[in-house]
């Protein structure tokens, strides 16, 4: 299958903006654009307190309201068997999406089946230096078959097993309908919100303040999200520095589910 790669409406931009041609064949590695070239910035360019981790933005299908694009409108059936297929990567980048992928379904009544052949709903690229993203929940039924729905831009055989856990278990409950935990209805982090804009306008972000709006400080409505208790140690939570609070309120690296993640996602697809 052909896979044909677009600037996305706020697609999960880890690195610099990336415009990939309408064409694109990202099946083929050889294809690929290289992560390393895109990190050849300034270190005048680098924000302060950087560590390195890539975050990722929300992705809505056409038509969508944001805030409206919670779990509750985009769960799949209960018992659901989803098709995945994977476009590109290597033999072992592969497995590792495969083996963490399928941790949400040790605790959900919900497959991923990873196929090699048909039109699979879930469609896993692996175009580098694009970002990590993945529509939300049956939202991905509604994208055309050539293009993907969902991307991992900064895999090879060198990523650690923490981060292959961490960012694969995190875009694979995106592909479950689950938000990000930051925007949780009933959170109150206490942003230094000039702090904030000033940190993902530089490297590797670059984002807007609108960018930073939408996925830092927008929440998600209690009467159309599916939620537990805030969990600071959810993998759908972004890590937050204490330099961008008001009250040295911070959120580490989470790498794996948290026993609130399982007991959630267990209430949603329940056996």
């Amino acid at each position: 299958m052909k896979l044909h790669k677009k600037i996305l409406l706020g697609s999960l931009l880890c690195t610099a903006l990336v415009s990939c041609s309408n064409d694109k064949d990202t099946s083929s590695s050889n294809n690929l654009q290289s992560l390393a070239a895109l990190k050849s910035v300034p270190l005048a360019d680098i924000p302060k307190g950087f560590d390195g981790t890539q975050m990722c933005k929300d992705v809505y299908a056409p038509g969508t309201d944001p805030r409206g694009a919670v779990i509750r409108s985009t769960k799949w059936p209960n018992g659901s068997v989803i098709t995945v297929g994977l476009y590109g990567g290597s033999t072992k980048v592969r497995n590792k999406v495969m083996q963490y992928a399928k941790e949400w379904s040790n605790h959900a009544n919900i497959t991923f089946n990873f196929v090699t052949t048909g039109t699979p709903q879930i469609r896993v690229t692996f175009t580098q230096g694009a970002g990590s993203y993945s529509y939300l929940g049956t939202q991905a039924l509604n994208i055309p078959s050539n293009e993907e729905t969902m991307n991992f831009g900064w895999f090879n055989d060198n990523t650690s097993d923490a981060e292959f856990s961490r960012t694969v278990i995190h875009e694979f409950g995106h592909a479950l309908g689950m938000i990000h935990e930051h925007q949780h209805p009933l959170t109150s982090i206490p942003w230094d919100k000039n702090k904030v804009y000033t940190y993902y306008a530089g490297y590797p972000n670059y984002w807007s303040k609108s960018d930073v709006d939408n996925n830092l400080f927008a929440k998600y409505s209690t009467t159309q999200t599916q939620y537990s208790a805030y969990d600071t140690q959810s993998i759908m939570h972004y890590s937050v520095s204490s330099d961008l609070t008001t009250n040295g309120f911070s959120v580490g690296n989470n790498t794996v589910l948290s026993a609130t993640d399982k007991q959630f996602i267990a209430s949603v697809y329940p056996f």
